[in-house]
C-alpha cells in the first residue's frame, strides 16, 4: 500500500508542473468590425492585438482595465 501511495504521489509531483507549462500564452484581441474585445489563445484575422499575457486571468484582469474593450 505504501508503495502505490508513493508513487502516486511522485506521478503527481512531476505532472502538475507539465500541466502548468501547457498553458501558453494568451492575447486580448479587439474586433475592428463589433469593437469588442475578447481572450483567445492564438489572434484572428481581422483582430487587433491589445496585449499578450502568461494567463487567462491576466489577460482578463488587463481587459477590464482597457477604455478599448469597454463597448463605449
Amino acid at each position: 500500500m505504501r508503495k502505490h501511495v508513493l508513487a502516486v504521489a511522485l506521478i503527481g509531483a512531476f505532472v502538475s508542473p507539465a500541466l502548468a507549462l501547457t498553458a501558453g500564452t494568451y492575447f486580448v484581441g479587439l474586433d475592428s468590425t463589433t469593437h469588442t474585445c475578447s481572450v483567445m489563445t492564438e489572434m484572428k484575422a481581422g483582430m487587433k492585438m491589445m496585449g499578450k499575457y502568461d494567463s487567462k486571468e491576466a489577460a482578463e484582469q488587463a481587459m477590464a482595465t482597457m477604455k478599448e474593450c469597454k463597448g463605449g
